[in-house]
C-alpha cells in the first residue's frame, strides 16, 4: 500500500483529502505545517507528499528540498499560480489548484505514483549506484527527466545494437521517427543508410512500388526499372512510420521480406536478398486491428519483437516546461531573434494545457509565439492558449464529456454543517462562504479562500450562490447612513 503526506493547516481539507485517499486504498498520514512533518514523519518513507503552497511557519516547498527523491504535489489556488509554478522550477513534480475535484486529485496521485514508483526504495537504491544521466542513458535530440523517458532512453540503448524490428508507439506528435533515428545512430549500422516512409502520405496504388520497385513494362508507365525503398536500405535500417495504414497486400509482400530477407520487383520473376533492419512506428492499436482483421495478425505478431513506448506530453510532467524552454531557444536562434523568455501566464498555459498534438503542437506554438510577439515577453495568447478555458477544464476535468469552451452550469449539492463529514473541496468552498459571507467582505473572502475577487465571482455564478445576504446587508447599511 501506498504511503501519502497530507501537509494542509486548514482542517477541513486535511480530513476530506485523508478520507478520500484511504477509501481509495492509500495509507495517509498527516501534518498541519512544514515543522510538524519534519517532526513527526520520516519524509523520505513516503510515495508522494501533497502539500499546500502556503502553510504557516514554512512554505510548502520547502518539503521538496527535505522529501530527497519523494515527489511533492503542490496545492494552491488560483491567485497563486505563478508561486505554484515557480515551485516546479525548484523541483515539485506538480500542482494542483483548489477548489478541486476529487477526480481531479485521484488522477494526479495515480499518475504520479505510477511515474515514481517505491521512491523511498530508490532512494537508497540511487545512492550505491550511478543515475541514468550519469550512467550516459541519455539519447541525442531528446529532452527528459521523467521516469517513462529515462526508460525509453535505456531500452533505445538495449535495443540498438540488435538487428530485431523495433516497434515505436505512441500519440502523434511524440516523437516516433526522432526514436528510430537514435536506435539507427546507436546500432552498428549506423555507418549505412535509414530510410524513412510514411505509409500513410502514400496512395495505395503506390506503396508497393514505392516499397518493393518495378521492373521495366511491369505496368503502364514503367519505363525504366526502379529500386524500391527496402532495396535501397540494404545494409542500412528501414523505417516504417504508421505501419498500421498499410494496405493488406502491401502487408503480405512486407510479411514475406520480413521471414525470408529477400524482396521481388513488380514484374519480376527473381528475387533478391537484402540485409535491413526494420524499425515501425504507429499511433494504433495493432492488437486490436489485428483482432479486428484490419491488420494483419501475422505481421503483428513479426513486428512486435521489441516494443518502445512513448508517452503523451501531458503525463512527463516537468519536462514540459524544459522542452518548451529549449524549444523557445532553438526557434529564436532560427528566426534571428533577441532574448525572450516565457510570462507566468505563459508558463502557465504550457503546464496545464493537455498538449493533444503532443511536441509537435508544441514547438509550433512557441514558433507562432516568437514571430507574433513583439516584446521581449511571451505571454499565452500568442501561444494561442484560452488560459480560462484551461482553467475550466482542468477544475471540471471533462465530467459527463463536458466540452470544456461550453462548460454546462454547475448544480447546487446540499452542504453538510457537520465540518467532520467527509467534505469534497467544492463543498468546502461553498460551505465557507455560505457561513462568512454575512460578516466579510467579498474581499476578505477572497483573501480568506486565497482567490481573487474574480475567481469568487465566477465561482459564485458556477454554484449558483448569490450575494443575497451580503446584498441586504449593504441595504440595511446604506438605510442606516439615509437616516
Amino acid at each position: 500500500m501506498q504511503k501519502i503526506l497530507v501537509v494542509e493547516d486548514e482542517s477541513v481539507i486535511r480530513t476530506a483529502l485523508r478520507r478520500l485517499l484511504e477509501r481509495n486504498d492509500y495509507s495517509v498520514s498527516e501534518a498541519a505545517s512544514v515543522q510538524e512533518a519534519e517532526t513527526r514523519h520520516t519524509l523520505t518513507e513516503f510515495d508522494l507528499i501533497i502539500s499546500d503552497l502556503r502553510l504557516p511557519g514554512a512554505p510548502g516547498t520547502d518539503l521538496i528540498k527535505k522529501a530527497g527523491d519523494v515527489p511533492v504535489l503542490i496545492m494552491t489556488s488560483y491567485a497563486s499560480l505563478r508561486s505554484a509554478v515557480d515551485s516546479m522550477r525548484m523541483g515539485a513534480v506538480d500542482y494542483i489548484a483548489k477548489p478541486f475535484d476529487h477526480s481531479d486529485m485521484l488522477s494526479a496521485v495515480e499518475r504520479i505514483i505510477a511515474d515514481h514508483p517505491t521512491a523511498h526504495a530508490e532512494s537508497s537504491r540511487d545512492t550505491a549506484q550511478p543515475s541514468q544521466d550519469e550512467g550516459g542513458s541519455r539519447v541525442t535530440g531528446f529532452i527528459g527527466k521523467c521516469p517513462a523517458m529515462q526508460t525509453l532512453f535505456s531500452n533505445i540503448h538495449k535495443m540498438a545494437p540488435t538487428d530485431s524490428t523495433v516497434l515505436v508507439l505512441g500519440e502523434t506528435g511524440t516523437g516516433k521517427e526522432l526514436v528510430a533515428r537514435s536506435v539507427h545512430q546507436a546500432s552498428r549500422r549506423a555507418g549505412k543508410t535509414l530510410i524513412s516512409v510514411n505509409c500513410a502520405a502514400i496512395p495505395d496504388t503506390l506503396i508497393e512500388s514505392e516499397l518493393f520497385g518495378y521492373e521495366k513494362g511491369a505496368f503502364t508507365g514503367a519505363n525504366a526499372s526502379r529500386m524500391g525503398l527496402i532495396e535501397a536500405a540494404d545494409g542500412g535500417t528501414l523505417f516504417l512510420d504508421e505501419i498500421g495504414e498499410l494496405p493488406m497486400e502491401a502487408q503480405a509482400r512486407l510479411l514475406r521480406f520480413i521471414q525470408e530477407g529477400e524482396i521481388r520487383r513488380i514484374g519480376s520473376v527473381s528475387s533478391r536478398k537484402v540485409n535491413v533492419r526494420l524499425i515501425c512506428a504507429t499511433h494504433r492499436n495493432l492488437q486490436a486491428l489485428a483482432a479486428e482483421g484490419e491488420f494483419r495478425q501475422d505481421l503483428y505478431y513479426r513486428i512486435n519483437v521489441l516494443r518502445l513506448h512513448l508517452p503523451p506530453l501531458r503525463e512527463r510532467g516537468k519536462d514540459i516546461l524544459h522542452l518548451a524552454e529549449q524549444l523557445l531557444q532553438v526557434q529564436l536562434e532560427r528566426l534571428g531573434k533577441g532574448p525572450m523568455t516565457l510570462s507566468p501566464k505563459a508558463i502557465q498555459a504550457i503546464t496545464t494545457y493537455q498538449w493533444p498534438g503532443n511536441v509537435r503542437e508544441l514547438e509550433h506554438a512557441i514558433e507562432r509565439a516568437v514571430i507574433l510577439s513583439e516584446g521581449d515577453e511571451i505571454d499565452n495568447e500568442t501561444l494561442g492558449i484560452d488560459l480560462e478555458l484551461v482553467n475550466i477544464n482542468r477544475i471540471r476535468g471533462h465530467q459527463g464529456g463536458v466540452s470544456a469552451a461550453h462548460p454546462a452550469p454547475a448544480q447546487p449539492r446540499s452542504i453538510s454543517s457537520d465540518p467532520a463529514e467527509d467534505l469534497s473541496l467544492e463543498d468546502y468552498f461553498q460551505r465557507f462562504v455560505l457561513e462568512h459571507q454575512d460578516s466579510m467582505s467579498e474581499t476578505e473572502l477572497a483573501q480568506k479562500l486565497g482567490i481573487s475577487r474574480k475567481c469568487l465571482w465566477e465561482r459564485r455564478q458556477r454554484f449558483d450562490i448569490p450575494r443575497k445576504k451580503a446584498a441586504s446587508a449593504s441595504a440595511t447599511r446604506r438605510k442606516k447612513a439615509a437616516s
